[in-house]
């Protein structure tokens, strides 16, 4: 009798507390209670963006800084992957492929779900709301347009998110598979 292939469920993480905690969520969830059994492949993808969008809006010189921000975003998709090795080790979860894929969050994990033929997606959210994600990334703009700023790769990705909508609920209408959606409980004060 020939033994049924497990399901594949792929994890987007990267750097942010809100994807660490929907990584160990999932973990605690369907992993960790079944050590050698679980019932799925678990793949983890990390988006990693190009230096070109990162740097975003190109000034005089730009193209200098291109090789110190190719640098500093593998050293982060390192940092993530690491990370991400430490809690599947931690939680004896073996069974583990991970991703590094160049290229927007959103496209980069529905491209996952396709390629492994994926039956869950999951991601973390920010729990930014449509005019949260307006408000923060109006500010952020005027900031990269009338001072010429150099921001940080998590300003540049709210302002990507306000414009362009979150990864999540992209995924959620985009990915050709189940997406769950894991966000992290607020602390009461």
């Amino acid at each position: 009798m020939a033994t049924a292939e497990k399901s594949v469920m792929v994890v987007g993480i990267d750097h942010s507390e809100h994807s660490l905690y929907a990584f160990e969520w999932t973990l605690d969830h369907f992993f960790a209670p079944f050590p050698g059994t679980a019932p799925f492949k678990l793949v983890i993808v990390h988006a990693k963006p190009s230096p070109a969008t990162a740097i975003g809006l190109g000034g005089p010189g730009a193209i200098d800084v291109l090789p110190y921000v190719e640098a500093d975003l593998k050293k982060t998709a390192d940092r993530v992957v690491e990370k991400a090795r430490e809690i599947c080790s931690s939680k004896s979860v073996t069974d583990v492929t991970v991703e590094v894929v160049e290229g927007d969050a959103r496209n980069v994990m529905c491209e996952a779900v396709e390629k492994h033929h994926a039956s869950i997606l999951v991601v973390g959210s920010h729990g930014y709301g449509a005019i949260k994600r307006y408000s923060l990334s109006s500010f952020l703009l005027l900031l990269l347009l009338f001072f010429n700023l150099f921001i940080s790769d998590g300003g540049r990705q709210l302002v990507l998110q306000a414009v362009l909508g979150s990864v999540s609920d992209y995924c959620a209408h985009h990915a050709h598979c189940t997406v769950m959606i894991v966000k992290k409980p607020k602390t009461k004060h």
